[in-house]
This record gives structure tokens, C-alpha cells and sequence, in this order.
């Protein structure tokens, strides 16, 4: 699996998704400045890490979605290649139009810091294939806008096309109101493109990808990639 980290002006997490991503693929990713035109060679994910991309002006990833490198990213998705936006990541994918719906102000106004559980709501995308049927993870959170939200329209064609990924839930896998750490529609914690190539995801699976760091339930969504690579 070849890598690219895109690094923007307060990334915060973009060594930690690059120590994740070098553990999963046996080689380290290319670390990409926001100013840069073109991606690397060759290049099969590119991530886009959590943080406060420009202090977070104007709204959470406005900035950083108009940034230079961000035209490479949107040709790489058109072309079909993957792309994951963890936290701060998936509000950048939201405001350059690769994913749909908005990320809001957390229910409580407060930031959230602690650990959730997820259910995987699908199996069907390179992301989420490596783990098993019905599986429960936990991932930590961190964030102040991290509510999806989504009309009607919306929250019904993402469930009937299966794209929901992850889903806030009880350790039991129960998605109940309580285990919602900022009032997401449907406790959505995750959306997958129309192509199943792009994933937006609040939680940061590579904040527990080591057990050094209290868990390795991230780590098998890094797995998940690259084993989708090697078989493809």
C-alpha cells in the first residue's frame, strides 16, 4: 500500500496516522504540504488527517478544502483511487463535495475527548472488509464540530445504499441515544461514497492502532487497506 499524509497548517494527528498507516503497509507514507500541486507517484490512499486545519476558520475544513494539493485529491477520487478523512479530515472531504451532508457544532457545545464504541455498518468498502460480521470497536474521539447531520433524503439513500461505515452504539453494539457523543443523525459516526473509495469517519482509529496506546481495534481498519490492496 502506497500512502500520502496530507499536512495542513494545525494537522494535529498527522504523525499518528502516518506511524498507523507505516505499520499496516511495511513502508512509511509520503508526507504531502497543503501547497504541493500533485501527488506522488503512484500513490494508492491518501489521508487526511484530524486537527484544526487552519485554526478552523470560517468553518471546520473550509479553508483547507480549497487548499492547492486538494484538486489532486478530488482527480485521485475521480479516478477511483481511496481516500480517508479522519475528524478534522472528514470535515475537509465535506466542504471540497466528496462526501455529503455537514458536520455541526457537538448537541452539548462542548468538546468531547474520551473513548466510544462502534459498530461496523457495513463490510462491503476496503476500509471495513478485514473485520468480522457484526464487530464492535472502540476508537477514541476528539472534537467540537463533529455532529453529521444529514435531511431526510439523505439519512434514507445512505442507508439504503449501505454506506454507512461506523455507528455510534453501547458496548453491546446498540446504537443508543447515550453512546451518541455529539447528537450525529442516525449516530452516524461514518459515510462511505457512492464508490465505497472515499471514508469520512469522526473517531480516530489511529489514535488505538498499538497496543502501547490501550488498544489495537484500529489497526484493523489499516489492515483492512492494505490486505484490499494486495488482493486487488
Amino acid at each position: 500500500m502506497r500512502a500520502a499524509v496530507i499536512v495542513f497548517p494545525g494537522s494535529n494527528c498527522d504523525r499518528d496516522m502516518a506511524v498507523a498507516l507505516e505499520a499496516a503497509a511495511g513502508r512509511p507514507p509520503a508526507m504531502v504540504w497543503h501547497k504541493e500541486t500533485a501527488l506522488p507517484e503512484g500513490i494508492d490512499l491518501v489521508a487526511l488527517p484530524g486537527g484544526f486545519s487552519f485554526g478552523d476558520y470560517l468553518r471546520c475544513g473550509a479553508i483547507a478544502a480549497r487548499a492547492p494539493i486538494m484538486a489532486a485529491v478530488r482527480a485521485h477520487a475521480a479516478a477511483g483511487g481511496m481516500v480517508l478523512g479522519v475528524c478534522n479530515g472528514w470535515q475537509v472531504l465535506i466542504e471540497a463535495g466528496l462526501l455529503p451532508g455537514a458536520l455541526m457544532r457537538n448537541a452539548s457545545l462542548k468538546f468531547v475527548c474520551r473513548d466510544v464504541h462502534l459498530a461496523v455498518g457495513t463490510r462491503a468498502s476496503p476500509f471495513t472488509q478485514g473485520f468480522g460480521n457484526g464487530a464492535v470497536v472502540r476508537f477514541p474521539v476528539a472534537h467540537h464540530d463533529g455532529a453529521f447531520v444529514a435531511d431526510e433524503r439523505l439519512r434514507v439513500r445512505l442507508a439504503e445504499e449501505d454506506r454507512v461505515a461506523f455507528r455510534y452504539t453501547d458496548a453491546a453494539g446498540k446504537p443508543a441515544p447515550a453512546a451518541n457523543p455529539n447528537g450525529s443523525t442516525d449516530n452516524i459516526a461514518g459515510v462511505l461514497s457512492e464508490n465505497r473509495r472515499v471514508l469520512g469517519m469522526m473517531p480516530h482509529p489511529e489514535r488505538l492502532a498499538d497496543p502501547a496506546l490501550g488498544g489495537k481495534d484500529g489497526a484493523q481498519l489499516f489492515a483492512s487497506l492494505a490486505a484490499s490492496l494486495e488482493a486487488a
